[in-house]
């Protein structure tokens, strides 16, 4: 009687992927030094030549800055908010807002899927104590915990990405509590950053004193304003009905 005996098999190549990009955009990003690019005297100072691009070849400008978007945030590059209040200053609420939510989702997405291979150990560590903090949360209700995460500024935002990777988050449940979570702070961003367009349309932006009143008390940007304040007390919030839920006699 011979026995047979079975090889393991080989993980395919693909699986890796994910993080190979990440690396790759990573190391181009500190070569290149793109945070330092993230500022809004660069936004101002670039302003007229991206006004120029964006009305000659507008459908192209929406796609590089996605593609730019896109990696940035699967590189863990810090900067998203900065990009999201680009694309309101580039592009208007709407269009700025949509962009910047599809491609931020896009981004998580892939640091997501390169946290879930071989390397994810590196990752784990980068993450830090964060994964402790936030394990009960994910084990209990993933898709709901995840969603008020992406809410409300609780935690860092590529700790948000990473950390439901390492508690076996369904792809389909960590994309669409990403996409649902993100449509607010994408569009309050992006409305900002209109107003900053509004700012410098006028003539504000020259003088730093008048640059602030102007934005201020625009429209565009009072409101959001106020919305990115609702959404930093949300867990205040959250956390005092779950007090009074916990005390309520049963």
């Amino acid at each position: 009687m011979t026995e047979t005996t079975t090889k393991p098999q080989r993980k395919p190549l693909s699986r890796y992927l994910p993080i190979a990009i990440v690396a790759i955009l990573f190391a181009l990003a500190i070569v290149f030094r793109v945070h330092e690019r993230f500022s809004l005297d660069a936004l101002y100072a670039q302003s007229e030549s991206l006004d120029a691009f964006v009305m000659r070849n507008y459908a192209i400008a929406i796609a590089i800055f996605m593609g730019v978007y896109a990696l940035a945030v699967a590189s863990s590059i810090p900067g998203a908010s900065f990009l999201t209040l680009s694309a309101g200053f580039l592009f208007g609420t709407w269009i700025g807002g949509a962009a910047a939510w599809i491609a931020a989702t896009i981004g998580a997405t892939l640091i997501f899927l390169a946290a879930r291979t071989a390397f994810g150990d590196a990752l784990r560590a980068r993450a830090g104590g964060w994964l402790t903090r936030l394990g009960a949360g994910f084990r209990n209700n993933a898709f709901s915990y995840l969603l008020v995460l992406r809410l409300t500024p609780v935690a860092p935002f590529f700790v948000v990405n990473l950390a439901p990777a390492f508690f076996n988050v369904k792809l389909r449940d960590y994309v669409l509590a990403t996409l649902l979570g993100m449509i607010p702070g994408a569009f309050v961003y992006a409305s900002v950053g209109d107003g900053l367009r509004a700012a410098l349309e006028t003539g504000a932006a020259a003088n730093p004193n008048e640059a602030a009143r102007a934005i201020l008390l625009s429209p565009q940007v009072f409101g959001p304003i106020l919305a990115l304040i609702a959404l930093a007390l949300l867990p205040i919030a959250i956390k005092a009905m779950r007090g009074r839920k916990a005390e309520a006699p049963q």
